[in-house]
């Protein structure tokens, strides 16, 4: 039964929703942490979840697996050493190896081969494991370890997309994208519970702040649950949709769905995890599902276009570095004003904002009021970042940890190195067709004559040439912008018009 909010004063949900249930456990919870397509099997990768220093690697079996990031021998971190060609994790310091399970099989430097056996049976030497599984192209990782935790992992579900499980030819997925992102879990979540800022923060590319920034009304599709989060549809939606909803299922997902009147459905997946205080990981990713009649819908602005998985990555920053600047900001604004209450640190007056308060009771009255960090993590926000060249960094965001960016950003610099090449080899050409007609000439006529074939047009070939170095020398100035994207896109809201 849907239950529609009208007046403004009742956009707070009814604090009798949040009772009995148990507190949200966020450390019983599968959390996306990795695309899988764009990890590098040949190499550790170090990650965080909710304070925690992970490693992922790819065992003997071509599973992945998640560690604790510490060798038990000196607590360097594991993802700086190396996966060994019979599928064991080598920490780099000493050598120790370790199986999929965690359990240590090797340490070299014992006295001989019982003193050995002897190390490697002591519980002490192993590394701590966490669960995992591979499900629509994602690592998903439990935070917790040891049997009980493995256990428990294997009687949840993780958050998967139900139309991605349907293997039907209706079903088109677009590429996904995985993002580390400078401000906390809940302002990301905040972000997405929000229609209402699109067209203006995306102006000019999902709509207008001066033409479509309009009243609408956030209908309540799902009463709040502890565990099972809460929805809401927008009313007006567009002649076309028959309803739009957004229904947050946590800890990690958003799923923001359109259905249409022709049957067609386009999906926004949108997960994101809690990496450590002020940060999060995004993964990302469209599902067009096709009409009655067969026909695609229309995705997110021209994301949806055919391109190159690297291209989509690169070009996303267009789109996230739109609201990144405001995000980053507004959690250190909140948290320097010191309250604990969110509501009293705005003013939401519109029907628009239901949702967002709605994520925030949740957070408070259900989830214990925020993210447990693992003990030691320093809970302090990091300050805020002054410099747009290090706020808008896409190289240790994204391209440093996706194999498919790092193959593309190698392939562009190489072809640009190329055409400079060709450029230079075509500038040389034609000096050289230039220099051997005024030898030839100088050679078979007189000083008069050679003055007048000076004023003959050069040939078609010397003009080939430079028109084709102009081309390549132009090619290499836009491929070297190209590959800046991969490094850094920095973006003002005063510059779009």
């Amino acid at each position: 039964m849907v239950t529609q909010i009208s007046q403004p004063e009742k956009i707070s949900p009814d604090t009798q929703l949040f009772t009995e249930e148990a507190t949200f456990q966020w450390t019983k919870q599968w959390y996306p942490i990795a695309v899988i397509e764009f990890l590098d099997p040949s190499r550790p990768h170090p990650v965080q979840l909710l304070g925690k220093e992970l490693v992922l690697w790819r065992d003997r079996n071509n599973q992945w697996r998640c560690f604790e990031d510490r060798c038990p021998h000196r607590l360097v971190p594991l993802s700086e050493g190396r996966v060994e060609a019979d599928g064991t994790l080598l920490c780099a310091y000493h050598a120790w190896r370790f199986d999929e399970t965690g359990k240590c099989v090797s340490i070299p430097q014992s006295k001989d081969k019982d003193t050995e056996n002897q190390h490697l049976n002591n519980p002490r030497s192993c590394a701590i494991a966490y669960p995992t599984q591979e499900q629509q192209g994602l690592l998903w990782v439990w935070p917790e370890s040891g049997d009980q935790a493995e256990q428990e992992s294997q009687s949840r579900k993780p958050r998967l997309i139900p139309e991605l499980e349907e293997k039907s030819d209706k079903v088109v997925k677009l590429f996904w994208y995985v993002r580390d992102m400078p401000f906390g879990w809940d302002y990301f979540m905040e972000n997405v519970c929000d229609p209402a800022h699109v067209p203006v923060s995306h102006h000019g590319m999902m709509g207008s702040r001066y033409k479509d920034a309009k009243y609408y009304n956030m209908i309540r599709e799902r009463e709040i649950s502890t565990q099972n989060g809460f929805a809401f549809s927008l009313e007006p939606v567009a002649p076309t949709i028959e309803k739009a909803v957004h229904d947050f299922q946590p800890p990690c997902l958003m799923k923001i769905s359109s259905s249409f009147k022709d049957g067609a459905k386009f999906i926004l997946a949108l997960y994101v995890s809690p990496t450590r205080p002020g940060w999060c990981r995004h993964i990302g990713c469209q599902i067009l599902v096709k009409s009655n009649e067969g026909k695609t819908p229309k995705g997110l602005a021209f994301f949806a276009l055919p391109m190159p998985t690297w291209l989509g990555h690169i070009l996303a920053s267009s789109f996230l570095h739109q609201d990144l600047v405001f995000l980053h900001y507004q959690e250190k604004i909140i948290a320097r004003q010191g309250t604990q209450n969110w509501l009293s640190a705005v003013y939401t007056p519109n029907p628009q904002d239901k949702m967002v308060i709605t994520l925030r009771k949740w957070l408070e009255k259900r989830a214990g009021g925020g993210i447990p960090w693992a003990e030691g993590t320093n809970p302090e926000l990091p300050p805020p970042q002054r410099d747009k060249q290090q706020l808008f960094d896409v190289w240790s965001t994204h391209t440093q940890h996706c194999r498919v960016c790092q193959d593309a950003l190698k392939n562009i610099n190489r072809t640009r190195l190329f055409a400079y090449i060709g450029a230079g080899v075509c500038l040389l050409f034609a000096v050289i067709l230039d220099a051997r007609m005024v030898a030839m000439t100088l050679g078979s006529q007189s000083l008069k004559e050679v003055g007048s074939w000076l004023m003959i047009p050069p040939s078609g070939a010397f003009w080939g040439a430079i028109v084709g170095a102009i081309i390549l020398a132009l090619g290499g100035y836009y491929l070297k912008k190209l590959s800046r994207l991969f490094y850094v896109y920095e973006f003002g809201h005063s510059q779009n018009d």
